[in-house]
């Protein structure tokens, strides 16, 4: 599965997720902050 590291433009936090946690974040926001998430904050491994 592919893995991606995904950075909070808000509360700085970095984590890395596969696809399905991407779609998650993207649907609902940073999973510390609920900041709103777009696709440019992701970057493939």
């Amino acid at each position: 599965m592919k893995e991606y590291e995904y950075v909070c433009q808000e509360c700085g936090q970095q984590i890395e997720v596969n696809g399905p946690m991407r779609e998650a974040i993207l649907e609902n926001g940073c999973p510390v902050c609920s900041a709103p998430a777009q696709s440019a904050h992701f970057c493939d491994q």
